[in-house]
């Protein structure tokens, strides 16, 4: 008996692969299941009425409808839950695309050193990708740094991987991200730092790296010199952090307090113009450690 192929396609509308019947006339199941993964069965329209009918099995044997399966284009059929995954596939595929046609918006670069200048941030954006604007901000009157700047590159794919990963700028770490007022109102931007507070003298920055390790990745710990009893401590990742927040942890016998590293606006701004002599100083430096901008 000449071996028999019946045609078969994941969707009517794709081009059909022709699969072998047994001596039988019959199919495997495994053997459709070979071409297309995760196959449980197959149907096919019905000329006469036009509807999608199901083709027999039984014990992972496909029976032929009335004995001959003709010249028809039998369709795959997948679990529920392998369409379901499927369906996600798409809807992830479809994201990548319009991720792909996203325009790049300005990303604002927090803890410049107070030397960096434009060039200095072109030459050294420039190696991520092509560079359309860099500009750091600075004071009206004295022509000085603020300590932090924009930029904004010619590809979404190069701001994605630029946002993605801390920088090291004249020496210093910086982050560059989107600024507030790109954030949805149901996406409040999320600070991968946080402040310890009630630091006693002899907790090092080695000591509490190797503390707070045991959370996740730290990559960067900060202790304010002359000592002032808090420290700075960044994850590499924001919910690490966020976690974190409103803790109480013991640290060599210490009881020290865990909160966000930013505070916000309102407050912080009345704070500085509330800030007398000395104390408006150092309250001038810690929000620029905890990258603050205002």
């Amino acid at each position: 008996m000449a071996e028999l192929y019946i045609r078969v396609a994941e969707d009517e509308n794709e081009e059909p692969m022709e699969i072998p019947s047994e001596d039988d006339g019959t199919v495997l199941l495994s053997t459709v299941a070979a071409q297309f993964p995760g196959a449980c069965g197959l149907r096919y329209r019905n000329p006469v009425s036009q509807c999608m009918r199901g083709v027999r099995l039984v014990e992972g044997i496909l029976h032929a409808p009335e004995n001959d399966w003709g010249s028809l284009v039998y369709v795959v059929n997948y679990p529920k839950d392998n369409k379901r995954k499927m369906d996600e596939m798409d809807a992830a595929s479809a994201v990548k695309m319009k991720r792909g046609i996203e325009k790049t918006s300005d990303l604002i670069i927090l803890g410049l050193p107070w030397k960096t200048s434009e060039q200095d941030l072109k030459d050294y954006f420039a190696t991520f990708g092509e560079v359309i604007m860099v500009q750091v901000k600075r004071d009206v009157k004295t022509g000085n740094s603020k300590g932090f700047g924009f930029v904004r590159f010619t590809e979404y794919e190069t701001q994605s991987k630029v946002i993605s990963q801390r920088h090291m700028i004249d020496g210093r770490w910086c982050d560059c991200k989107l600024p507030n007022s790109k954030a949805g109102p149901d996406e409040p931007m999320r600070s991968r730092k946080i402040f310890v507070g009630r630091c006693t003298e002899d907790i090092t920055t080695d000591e509490l790296r190797q503390f707070f390790m045991q959370y996740g990745e730290v990559t960067d710990v900060f202790i304010p010199k002359p000592f002032r009893a808090f420290a700075f401590v960044t994850f590499a990742d924001d919910q690490v952090a966020s976690a974190l927040c409103g803790e109480d942890l013991i640290i060599k016998g210490v009881s020290v307090h865990i909160s966000n590293a930013e505070p916000k606006h309102n407050n912080s701004r009345q704070m500085m113009d509330r800030g007398a002599g000395g104390f408006g100083e150092i309250l001038f430096e810690v929000f620029l450690i905890s990258r603050f901008i205002w």
